[in-house]
């Protein structure tokens, strides 16, 4: 469950806290109050999209924390554990979410920063919001069999999963196959294009780092007669002169005196005989460097017409001989594929057909379960339905196959596969006995797709174990006895995980176990949000305000308490629960 949430400078919100008990909670007040901002909140922590324009008027940063109290065996404790997150089942996890004047998105799990993809891994499993606007998407044909597969779990998941990887080699392979099949005239042309570029790379022997090593020759070559005069310079300067002798002779004057004065000369003498040495073995070096170094018109032009080579080679095919001899291998398998064309055509349409015949298999597999699962579903929905004073509407899943002239062959027609195999599925729907089943774009109102979804939310809460469902506005477009229907439905949920509603609805308000009234004040001249829990009289007050508008009279405050009375009855318990 949630247990407790945590705003500072979200839009008008400048600083709520709220907690929160298990059961059925209602957040109500009127229209632009600011109740569709606490749900942006919750859903920033789920792992929402942020933006700078979130951020209070006049604020650095808008900041959220919310705190869950979850039990030991549930999921997201394992997802923890996968992305290297600390968690201890007896704690609250603490979820924070932090947004900046520069659009700058931070977030933490228990202290531990995270990215936006993690967060929302485990933010899904925490939170499933249902706004104003979801149950457009039951008239989304395409959605529907999403919906279907969320309903069929593991079964589906498992089925669907094993489709995709064969559908995804097959996918591979039938486009290799069309690419070879369709070679023209320009591909041939391309092979003896190929073929030459072959030739004329295979011949330049090419060697990685050749052409590093080569313009270092190339340097040393076109400089050797100025370094012939500088080597043998400094040999004759240290040898054919008196350099050495005079360290020498410096030497054996220092020797001669050192025993009068051992401690102040001996270090002297010591550093001169180094210093002799030293200089023999340079000029010794200096020596055998001059007599191997020799000038060789001949092999500059030499290394010189090899690097004109490769450079143009590199021109041609590659910024480096690395990217030349990978070009190289490249052309090499285009060309042994076109020379073999024939032969390959032959292998890929043999794998293609096997692996054809595999996925239409998977895929009937698939389509198999997908019937069983659409059956319970339709069946379940309209039990779900009958709770909502919809108790003659009958559903049904309409299965269908895309049709595609460029398709593959299946039982006489040409279809579409796809990454969800070869189904289509569209939920129909019949209102009244006698009436044909029809989409449900044609035929159903807004109050009605409002009961069906809140049907699928309740049937699909049993399966996916998360615990904190939201409803915003899920009652638009009812009223009356079907108002109170679904007041009944979203109370009965509360038993399986955490219940939120905002609603303008008495007839849900009073079913709740709490209920929260956010207000706008101005205080100092700004505009803000604030959110109270109601204990029994504060109730009986805003029931009153959702039943009469503006003005409270007795009647309104007697028919509210009389509400909350009837909702006491009908949870089977004599009182309202007082918020803690």
């Amino acid at each position: 469950m949630l247990f407790s949430l945590s705003i500072r400078n979200l839009a008008v919100v400048e600083a709520v806290d709220i907690t929160f008990d298990r059961g059925f909670l209602v957040l109500t007040g009127e229209t632009g109050a600011g109740k569709s901002i606490i749900i942006d909140a919750l859903g920033l922590i789920a792992g929402a999209r942020g933006s700078a324009d979130l951020i209070r008027y006049g604020c650095e940063k808008a900041e959220m924390e919310a705190a869950f109290d979850l039990p030991a065996e549930h999921p997201v404790w394992g997802k923890m554990k996968e992305f290297g997150l600390n968690g201890d089942p007896g704690e609250l996890l603490i979820i924070r979410r932090d947004i900046s004047l520069q659009g700058k998105s931070t977030s933490r799990i228990n202290g531990q920063l995270v990215n936006l993809t993690m967060l929302r891994e485990i933010g899904e499993r925490l939170i499933n919001i249902h706004g104003q606007h979801e149950h457009q998407t039951l008239l989304r044909p395409e959605r529907h069999l999403d919906l279907l597969d969320a309903y069929g779990g593991p079964l589906i998941v498992s089925l669907k999963s094993s489709y995709q990887e064969t559908y995804s080699e097959f996918v591979k392979t039938n486009r290799e196959w069309n690419e070879l099949r369709s070679t023209s005239q320009k591909m041939l042309q391309q092979l003896d294009m190929y073929r030459f570029q072959l030739e004329e790379i295979a011949a330049a022997k090419l060697q990685i780092g050749e052409d590093e090593l080569l313009t270092e020759e190339k340097l040393k070559l076109s400089h050797s007669e100025k370094m012939m005069d500088a080597v043998a310079g400094a040999y004759e300067q240290l040898y054919g002169t008196k350099g050495l002798d005079v360290i020498a002779a410096a030497l054996s004057r220092m020797e001669d005196i050192s025993e009068y004065d051992p401690k102040t000369i001996s270090p002297i003498v010591e550093q001169l005989r180094n210093a002799y040495y030293q200089l023999e073995d340079a000029a010794f070096g200096l020596r055998d460097y001059r007599d191997n170094l020799e000038f060789n018109p001949e092999r500059l032009r030499e290394v010189e017409d090899r690097l004109d080579d490769i450079s143009g080679l590199r021109r041609k095919y590659g910024d480096s001989i690395e990217a030349v001899l990978n070009y190289y291998d490249k052309i090499r398998k285009e060309t042994e594929t076109l020379e073999n064309k024939d032969e390959i055509l032959e292998q890929l349409e043999a794998k293609r057909q096997i692996l054809l015949e595999q996925v239409l298999s998977k895929a009937e597999a698939l389509s198999e379960a997908r019937k069983g699962c659409a059956a319970d579903l339709a069946k379940q929905i309209e039990g779900e339905l009958k709770d909502l004073q919809m108790q003659r509407t009958s559903l049904k899943v309409e299965f269908g196959m895309s049709e595609d002239a460029s398709g593959v062959e299946y039982k006489g027609s040409r279809i579409r596969l796809g990454k969800n195999g070869l189904d289509t599925a569209e939920f129909l729907i019949s209102p009244n006995p006698g009436e044909p089943l029809r989409p449900l774009g044609k035929i159903a109102s807004g109050g009605e797709l409002s009961r069906i979804m809140l049907a699928l939310k309740s049937i699909f809460a049993r399966h996916d174990q998360v615990p904190v469902l939201i409803f915003d506005e899920v009652d638009t477009g009812v009223s009356g006895r079907a108002a109170q229907s679904i007041a009944e439905k979203l109370y009965k949920l509360s038993s399986s995980c955490q219940v939120f509603s905002i609603t303008h609805l008495p007839q849900v308000a009073c079913m709740a176990d709490n209920q929260f009234l956010i207000e706008k004040t101005v205080i100092d001249g700004r505009t803000m949000t604030v959110v109270e829990p109601l204990n029994q009289e504060g109730r009986i007050k805003e029931l009153a305000r959702m039943l009469g508008g503006v003005e409270i009279t007795e009647k309104t405050l007697h028919h509210a308490q009389e509400m909350l009375n009837l909702a006491q009855a009908q949870k089977g318990i004599f009182k309202v629960k007082v918020n803690d």
